[in-house]
This record gives structure tokens, C-alpha cells and sequence, in this order.
């Protein structure tokens, strides 16, 4: 029988409050070996150490990996917690874990809430924040993105990861006011964005197109798509994958991701001769996938748009 969890305080850090948490755990019941892919405040790690599994642990932003290293130190010393600074899109690049299988496997794609909260990153369209939102120090910033990426490309990523339907009006914008004055500050580019929305525009049409520019400029989505197959082959049989999503490309991603290994055939319909595998290689556990209940959107209004869905090996 599958043990109901309640949710627990004692998760919730100053740097992040976790999401769908008690649902991690049902699904995760009773796996030893658990990769979390995206430690963040560590409040997933935690509840899934105190429920008796082992963790190792990614994180590509150093300050995630050092808050939360901190916090969980007395599972570090029981060496019942590994945590290492690396993306889990990238797990093959880390020495100490290249034969290394897991029995459970945990992405929470969200941003923390220290990251959102900590004006110095630039992840919010607070007044003055810097156009930065990386996950990590190295690569282009966003101001970058914006400054130097031609408008079609500008277009793409207002479009489709920011569902605007005037991307080309406010690629242009950006375009035109760039070559006036590069964009440095969260004003900048909320004022090319009221510019091409109009007075009425405000903190929804901000939040979604600074999210935009954020899954642009950490390679989101082209990371989480590579990275599923390669996680899918370190699950050990019977392993179980989950994900946590907040973007609608995410979860697309994840949905059909979960939906091709789970098919017995994927040949193109018309296609006389089966020439792919010809067996499924496990089952999707979340059909429709896993949304937070009233009482959690309540508490944590960041949890509102997080979808759980959860993926078994058949071996």
C-alpha cells in the first residue's frame, strides 16, 4: 500500500519553498538511490533523505550548492548525501558519476525563490535589476541576448517561449532601441515590452516574457530535451523518473518524451516495416500529469503553474 504524506514545514528553507513535495515521495516511495538534478534549496533532497533514500545531488548555480550544502550538512557526514556544482544536462562530464545508476531521478525545473528574489541575479523586472538571469556565472547574460541576437531569433523566443502573439512587433522594439542604447536593466526591457503592448501591459505580460528570455539564455529547453534519454539510460530497471515542470515547452517536452518510450512502436504510421525497437521501454505513471492542490497554490503562489509527471523503467 502507498504510504500519504503530509507536508512538512521543517522542507521549507529562507532560500526556497519545494513544490508538490508529498507527491515526489509517493512516487519515489522506497528508492535507495535518488539523483536530484536540481538541488535549489535542497528541500526535495531533504524530504527524500529524511524518508530513509540516499541522494546525490546538482545544482549549476555555486550559491544553490553552497546554501544547500550547509543545510543538509549532517546527511553530508553520514556520507547519506553526495552534492556536487554541475547541470544534470551534463551529468557524463562529472568523474565521480560516470558508471553511476540511480533508482530514482528528480528534475525540478523551477527557478528558486532566492533566485527570483535576489535582485543582484536579475531574474525579476524589479526597477534596476540587472539583466542578467544565469544560472551559473559563465555564458551570455541576458542583456546580452537581447543586444546581440538578430530579430527573427528575437521573434522565436517571444513567441514560443513566451506565447506573445506580437513577438515581431517587440523583436523590432528591441531591435530599434538597442541600437540607440544597449539594454542593461530590468527597465529596459520593460519599457520595450509596454512600448509594443501598450499602458495596459503589466506584471503578467512582464513575468512571462522575462521568463522568456530566461529559458533563452540558460538554453532551457534544448538542454532538458538532450538531457531526458541520457538520464532515462542511468535508471536502473524498475527506476523511476519525475519531473517538475512550469513552462508549457517544458512540459511538451517531458509529456512526449514519457510517450515515445512508453509506445511499443514509434515508426511513422505509414510506414510498412517496424525498423525501431518494437517494445516499449516503461510506463508513464501520470497520465495527465500532477498539479498542486488549492491549499499548496495557496501557501506558494510559485507553485501555481508546476506539473508532475513520472515515468517507470521497464528495464
Amino acid at each position: 500500500m502507498m504510504t500519504v504524506y503530509q507536508r512538512s514545514e521543517g522542507w521549507v528553507s529562507p532560500y526556497h519553498a519545494p513544490v508538490l513535495v508529498a507527491r515526489v515521495l509517493e512516487v519515489l516511495q522506497g528508492r535507495g538511490a535518488v539523483l536530484d538534478g536540481t538541488l535549489g534549496g535542497g528541500g526535495h533532497a531533504q524530504a527524500l533523505l529524511e524518508h530513509g533514500a540516499m541522494v546525490t545531488a546538482l545544482d549549476r548555480d555555486p550559491q544553490a550548492v553552497i546554501v544547500a550544502a550547509e543545510r543538509l550538512r549532517p546527511y553530508l557526514d553520514a556520507d547519506r548525501l553526495r552534492i556536487f556544482a554541475g547541470n544534470y544536462a551534463l551529468l557524463d562530464d562529472i568523474a565521480e558519476l560516470a558508471k553511476t545508476r540511480f533508482d530514482g531521478i528528480l528534475l525540478d525545473l523551477g527557478v528558486s525563490s532566492h533566485q527570483l528574489d535576489d535582485n543582484a541575479r536579475g531574474f525579476s523586472f524589479r526597477p534596476g535589476a540587472p539583466l542578467d538571469m544565469r544560472m551559473e556565472d559563465a555564458g551570455e547574460s541576458a542583456a546580452e541576448v537581447l543586444n546581440v541576437t538578430d530579430e527573427g531569433e528575437l521573434s522565436h523566443i517571444f513567441r514560443d517561449y513566451g506565447d506573445e502573439p506580437r513577438a515581431r512587433r517587440l523583436a523590432r522594439e528591441v531591435v530599434r532601441r538597442r541600437s540607440a542604447r544597449p539594454f542593461r536593466t530590468s527597465d529596459d526591457f520593460v519599457g520595450a515590452i509596454r512600448a509594443t503592448l501598450g499602458p495596459r501591459s503589466g506584471a503578467p505580460d512582464f513575468a512571462r516574457l522575462f521568463q522568456a528570455v530566461r529559458i533563452a539564455t540558460n538554453n532551457e529547453l534544448t538542454s532538458l530535451a538532450g538531457a531526458l534519454p541520457q538520464l532515462r539510460d542511468r535508471l536502473m530497471a524498475d527506476g523511476v523518473i519525475v519531473v517538475i515542470s512550469y513552462h508549457s515547452g517544458e512540459d511538451r517536452i517531458v509529456k512526449n518524451a514519457f510517450r515515445d518510450w512508453s509506445a511499443e512502436c514509434i515508426c511513422p504510421p505509414r510506414q510498412p516495416v517496424c525498423t525501431c525497437r518494437g517494445r516499449a521501454l516503461g510506463e508513464t505513471l501520470t497520465r495527465r500529469g500532477v498539479v498542486p492542490d488549492e491549499v499548496e497554490r495557496s501557501n506558494n503562489p510559485r507553485a501555481r503553474s508546476a506539473r508532475l509527471r513520472a515515468w517507470r523503467s521497464g528495464g
